[in-house]
């Protein structure tokens, strides 16, 4: 894959991303009870990033 696709992958997947983030903000703005299960979602993408991102890098 050349150096120009793997930047646009990059930039879409950052994009992606915060917008997922601000929609969630929005939901827990809206709806305070939602906070908790949002934030263990957010744990476990977390972790999940935090191990596929070395291999990734390889």
């Amino acid at each position: 894959m050349s150096t120009l696709a793997l930047l646009v992958a990059l930039l879409l997947v950052v994009v992606v991303v915060l917008l997922l983030a601000a929609g969630a903000a929005y939901l827990v703005h809206r709806h305070p009870s939602w906070n908790k299960p949002l934030m263990a979602a957010f744990g476990a993408v977390t972790v999940m990033a935090a191990v596929v991102g070395p291999i990734v890098a390889r």
